[in-house]
């Protein structure tokens, strides 16, 4: 089963990204280029913030997950500019690294933890829990305000006329990165109800449901636990709590 989920997974972000890569280069080819003044509508400038915050967590966990900073950096700077297709390329990446052992056991853990350096040490993670709680209180409170501002100054989302080519493009970008979310968001929650709540308000409110929910994620935390430790559900600390190197 956990095999299963390994190759489903791995295989599901192989096509994302194929999907979303596809996506631009044909925005690209019959909408041109996306740095453009009259494409920053108040409903793309929205929807770029909310992809923005929501791409810090994944952002988040790659520099997690890096032992070498100069790959982090790199992959943040891909991250910021091509969205999805990094997010899907570094998942793929990850799951193809695992061993045997490992996708049999649990795969979305092992893809989760933080690689090792060469000399078996692992670097800190400066952020701590309470810094991060205000951080995504913040996000989640700086887009809530501005969905409010957008929909009281340019009014409903809803209007055909504001679907541009590169608004589509960016909204597939968006919802492909919700997916990865909701993976995650699936894998800790033990309540599928539960999960599925989640998921469709990640769905309907994008990164403002995504800051709630990291938020109350780390209220389950203490102030002295290690910030990664929110990547993983209560039943992968419990088992797996061994292999944590404070």
């Amino acid at each position: 089963m956990a095999a299963s989920l390994a190759i489903g997974l791995r295989t599901a972000f192989m096509v994302l990204g194929c999907v979303i890569t596809a996506t631009v280069i044909y925005t690209v080819a019959t909408d041109g280029l996306p740095f453009r003044k009259e494409l920053l509508t108040p409903w793309m400038a929205d929807t770029l913030i909310d992809f923005y915050i929501n791409i810090l967590p994944i952002g988040a966990w790659i520099v997690y997950k890096e032992a070498n900073w100069i790959q982090a950096t790199i992959w943040i700077g891909l991250l910021l500019c091509l969205g999805s297709i990094t997010s899907c390329a570094y998942i793929v990446m990850q799951f193809l690294k695992l061993s045997p052992q490992e996708s049999l056991q649990d795969p979305i853990y092992f893809v989760l933890l933080k690689n090792k350096k060469k000399d078996g040490t692992e670097s800190k993670i400066i952020l701590s829990v309470v810094s991060a709680r205000v951080l995504f209180s913040v996000l989640g409170c700086l887009m809530l305000g501005t969905l409010i501002y957008t929909i009281v100054t340019d009014g409903s989302p809803f209007r055909p006329e504001l679907f541009t080519p590169w608004l589509t493009a960016t909204l597939v970008d968006f919802y492909i990165n919700v997916i990865t979310l909701s993976v995650w968001v699936a894998y800790k929650e033990s309540n599928w109800m539960t999960g599925a709540l989640w998921i469709i308000l990640l769905i309907c409110f994008g990164s403002i449901s995504t800051c709630a929910y990291i938020v109350l994620q780390l209220f389950h935390l203490s102030s002295q636990d290690p910030v990664f430790l929110v990547l993983f559900s209560s039943t992968s600390r419990q088992v797996y709590s061994t292999r944590f190197i404070f």
